[in-house]
C-alpha cells in the first residue's frame, strides 16, 4: 500500500511541544486574568446549524465561511466566538443571570487567502459584557482595564488602548449632511493606519464620492490629536451641534475618567478619534490595542459596544460590549521576532525520575509521592543506558531529575539533580517535592513576554 505524505492544510498551524507549551502558558495567563474580574469561561460547539450561524450572514462572511451537509443537515464552522454566544445567550435568556460576564478562548475558521500571520483555523480569545435591556457606561470603561492588566500580566509593557466612540462621528457627519455615506466612510478611514490620510482621502473621493471639501473636513476631525484632555476640549467646541454627538462625548468623558479609577495609566489608552471599527455593528465606544514598539503588527485586541447582541434570535434587547485577541496571530508574530520568553518551564514534566536499578518499586513509590506533592513527573521506564536517560530529559528541558539507584534506594532518597546548574543533592520524596516546586514557581514567575 502507498504511503500517503503527512503534511498539514496551509493556514493551519502545528506546533512543535515547546511552542506549545508557551501556546498554553499564554492562555492560562489570560484565563486567570479575565477570571480575576469575574468573567466566567465558557465554550460553543465549533460546528453550528448553518442557519443559525449565518442569520447575520452574507457578504464577506458566507465567502469565507466552511460549509457542508451531513446527510440532511446544512451546518457549518464557527467564523467567530460573537456569533455563537448571541445564540447562546438567546437560547439560554431565562437561565443566565444579567449582566452576563463571559470569557471563551476558541478556535474560529476562515476559507480566505492563507498568509503571513493569517491563518484559516486559529484561536480568538474573547470577553463580553451582556446587559438585559441596558448597560451601564462603566462596563464599557472596565473593558479597557481588562485589556490593561492582561497585556501586563503577559509582560507586555508598551502598549497604547486606542479608544473612541462611534456616536462622536455619526454625529459629527450627521452635522456635516454626511449622514447617508456615514458606515462607508467609518468603513474608509478605518484603513488610515494602513495606507495613510492621502490614499485615504482620495478613496473618499472615489469611491465613497465625496466633495474634496468634505473629504477635508473628515479628515481634519480625524487629526485631532494630544493629551485625552486637550482632544476632549477641542471636541467641545462642537457641543450643542448635534444630540448624538453630545451623547458620544458624554460617554467617552466617563470612560477616561473612570479608566484613570480602574488603575489604567494615561500612559497606556488615548482617544483616537481615527478608530472607529470597520463593522457596522458597533454602536458606542470601540477601542484598539497596538504594541507601541512594534506598530507593525497592527491591532493586537479590538472590540467595543453593541446595542443588541441577538436580534436575529430575539426580540429582546440584548446590549453588550467586548473584546477579541487574535491569539494565534499574536502568537506567531512574537515568535517570528523572538519575542516569547524561555525562561520558564517548558517542558512536560518538572521532574523525570529515572531508575537505575532492575527493582522498580522504590522509582514507582517516589515518583507516586512526588505527583502526590503537586510536582509534575514523568517515570523513565525504558532499559537504556544511563548516557541515553539523560540525553532523553536533556531534549525534553526537564529542570529536574531524579536518580533512583541501590544506595538511594537503600537510604530511602533521592538524587535531585538541578539540570541548569548541575547541581545535585539527596533528599527524601516529600523534601524533593518541596524543593522542586519552590524551584519550579520561583522559574516560572517571569513574564510570557521578553521585557
Amino acid at each position: 500500500m502507498a504511503k500517503v505524505s503527512p503534511r498539514t492544510l496551509s493556514g493551519f498551524m502545528e506546533l512543535l511541544p515547546r511552542q506549545q507549551m508557551k501556546m498554553e502558558r499564554m492562555m492560562e495567563v489570560l484565563r486567570r486574568s479575565y477570571s480575576v474580574y469575574g468573567f466566567t469561561p465558557l465554550d460553543t460547539p465549533v460546528i453550528e446549524s448553518a442557519e443559525v450561524l449565518l442569520a447575520k450572514g452574507g457578504g464577506e462572511t458566507e465567502k469565507q465561511i466552511y460549509r457542508f451537509t451531513k446527510g440532511d443537515s446544512d451546518l457549518a464552522l464557527r467564523f467567530d466566538l460573537t456569533v455563537p454566544l448571541a445564540k447562546y445567550v438567546a437560547a439560554h435568556y431565562s437561565e443566565l443571570s444579567f449582566p452576563f460576564r463571559r470569557y471563551q478562548i476558541g478556535k474560529v475558521y476562515r476559507g480566505e487567502r492563507a498568509q503571513r500571520g493569517r491563518f484559516r483555523e486559529f484561536y480568538q480569545a474573547d470577553i463580553d459584557i451582556i446587559g438585559d435591556g441596558k448597560l451601564d457606561i462603566i462596563n464599557e470603561a472596565e473593558i479597557p482595564a481588562v485589556i490593561y492588566n492582561t497585556f501586563t500580566k503577559l509582560g507586555i509593557t508598551k502598549f497604547k488602548i486606542r479608544v473612541n466612540n462611534r456616536k462622536i462621528l455619526n454625529g459629527f457627519y450627521a452635522m456635516n449632511g454626511m449622514s447617508e455615506k456615514a458606515g462607508e466612510i467609518m468603513r474608509t478611514v478605518d484603513k488610515l493606519d494602513k495606507i495613510g490620510a492621502e490614499k485615504v482621502r482620495q478613496l473618499l473621493i472615489d469611491e465613497v464620492k465625496m466633495l474634496p471639501c468634505k473629504a477635508e473636513n473628515v479628515l481634519d476631525f480625524m487629526a485631532i490629536c494630544g493629551s485625552n484632555a486637550e482632544v476632549i476640549a477641542r471636541l467641545e467646541y462642537y457641543r450643542g451641534m448635534d444630540e448624538t454627538f453630545d451623547q458620544g462625548l458624554d460617554e467617552l468623558i466617563a470612560v477616561t475618567r473612570y479608566l484613570g479609577e480602574f488603575g489604567v495609566p494615561e500612559e497606556n489608552f488615548a482617544i483616537d478619534l481615527t478608530i472607529a471599527r470597520g463593522l457596522d455593528y458597533y454602536t458606542g465606544t470601540v477601542y484598539e490595542t497596538i504594541m507601541t514598539e512594534h506598530p507593525e503588527i497592527g491591532s493586537v485586541c479590538s472590540g467595543g459596544r453593541y446595542d443588541n447582541l441577538a436580534e436575529y434570535y430575539t426580540d429582546k434587547q440584548l446590549p453588550g460590549v467586548g473584546i477579541s485577541i487574535g491569539l494565534t496571530r499574536l502568537f506567531y508574530v512574537l515568535s517570528e521576532q523572538d519575542l516569547l520568553s524561555d525562561d520558564f518551564v517548558s517542558a512536560p514534566c518538572d521532574a523525570l525520575v529515572i531508575p537505575m536499578t532492575e527493582d522498580l518499586g522504590f522509582a514507582v513509590s517516589a515518583a507516586t509521592a512526588l505527583r502526590a506533592g503537586g510536582i509534575r513527573t514523568q517515570l523513565y521506564g525504558e532499559k537504556k543506558k544511563f548516557k541515553a536517560k539523560m540525553s532523553y530529559a536533556d531534549k525534553l528541558g526537564v529542570p529536574f531529575v531524579a536518580l533512583v539507584g541501590e544506595d538511594e534506594i537503600s537510604e530511602g532518597v533521592l538524587s535531585v539533580k538541578d539540570m541548569h546548574s548541575g547541581e545535585q543533592i539527596k533528599l527524601s520524596p516529600a523534601q524533593a517535592a518541596e524543593f522542586i516546586r519552590e524551584a519550579v514557581e520561583k522559574r516560572n514567575e517571569s513574564a510570557v513576554i521578553k521585557e
